[in-house]
């Protein structure tokens, strides 16, 4: 095995290019098995209006087209890889991990068009911060998947 602290710039781009381009040829791949199978095939009949606006999932995963669905497999699959994901504590707070949807998130301006912030995310006290989000997160569960909560 090679120390890639010995390699110059010129061999760590081909090793990258390489690296891309297995990747590129592994996702295309994927594509064309998941199209030959008939998987993610068919589209959505509902006027891209309401299904853009609905903030009720139809299900676990809203899929577009046929790359998406491949993108999203093999995130899947390359997030089980050691070394993949940089802090693997990250993946324990991920959606569905404890069941619960995610909870809302809110990014800057605090205040949009009318639409604040709630104050508790903007007081800085973190154990107050994670108890609003798991009781946000429990109540759109409740409201959107109950299912989840069985």
């Amino acid at each position: 095995m090679s120390n890639f602290a010995n390699l110059g710039w010129s061999e760590m781009l081909m090793v990258a290019l390489i690296g891309f381009l297995l990747v590129f040829v592994v996702l295309v791949l994927l594509i064309y098995v998941m199209r030959l199978m008939g998987w993610f095939f068919t589209r959505d009949r509902k006027p891209k209006a309401v299904a853009t606006t609905s903030s009720e999932p139809a299900l676990d995963h809203a899929i577009s087209d046929q790359e998406l669905a491949a993108a999203i497999i093999t995130d899947s699959v390359v997030r089980l890889l050691p070394g993949a994901i940089g802090d693997e504590a990250s993946a324990l707070t991920d959606c569905f991990q404890d069941d619960l949807l995610a909870p809302p998130v809110y990014t800057r301006p605090a205040d949009f068009n009318g639409w604040k912030v709630p104050e508790v995310l903007t007081s800085g006290n973190f154990a107050e911060i994670a108890k609003w989000q798991e009781e946000q997160a429990y109540e759109r569960t409740k409201a959107l998947r109950p299912d989840l909560l069985e």
